[in-house]
């Protein structure tokens, strides 16, 4: 608009905009002002670039906290949204393995009953993929299906059978005498055959 009223009405150009007089001029007079953040912006573009664009408001706060400036994390934010940088979100997925047959199938004994009367009674398990970076991170829990705590998790950059057996084996490492849950899994093809897990196994 500014460059418009050289050439035109400056009221014919406000009431084809919708704009009230004082406000065009209020914001002619704030783009004369030099910004007062120039230096911070930079350095957040730099903090924010370094971090390949993987850090969010608080952490880029932080770094620039460390850093020895004193702002308040909004300013950071309100900063970040104006110069459109916006953090690459960590994916997370389910992870689907081969379904093929595996040795064995075991029944499942489960039947889709996701409650549990007393600890250590009913175990489930499965893999979940994450994405950090460029890297593939996979998650195998044993969850008690009693109060929903994990007994005991593994994690690994290979979804192979020896990383599932490991949060198997330091599960059942922590039953008492006696104890003998049931394990459901999906059944893929790392679904812990060695340790003799697979959908609907009793330890």
């Amino acid at each position: 608009m500014i460059a418009l009223k050289a050439s035109h009405s400056l009221p014919l150009l406000l009431q084809a905009a919708g704009l009230a007089r004082s406000t065009f001029f209020h914001r002619q007079a704030a783009l004369k002002k030099p910004d007062r953040h120039a230096e911070l912006r930079a350095q957040i573009h730099e903090v924010f670039t370094g971090a390949r664009g993987r850090y969010g408001h608080r952490r880029v706060h932080a770094v620039l906290t460390r850093q020895g400036e004193q702002i308040a994390r909004k300013t950071v934010l309100k900063l970040m949204r104006e110069e459109n940088l916006v953090c690459k979100v960590r994916t997370r997925r389910k992870y689907s393995s081969y379904k093929g047959q595996v040795g064995r199938i075991a029944d499942n004994l489960l039947k889709r009953e996701f409650n549990a009367a007393a600890p250590n009674t009913k175990w489930v398990t499965d893999v979940t993929e994450f994405k950090i970076a460029e890297r593939k991170v996979y998650l195998s829990p044993v969850l008690d299906l009693f109060d929903r705590s994990i007994v005991a998790y593994s994690v690994s950059e290979s979804p192979n059978t020896a990383f599932t057996n490991e949060s198997l084996i330091e599960a059942i490492g922590t039953l008492a005498p006696g104890e003998t849950p049931m394990m459901h899994s999906d059944q893929g093809f790392q679904a812990l055959p060695n340790a003799g897990c697979s959908r609907g196994w009793c330890a």
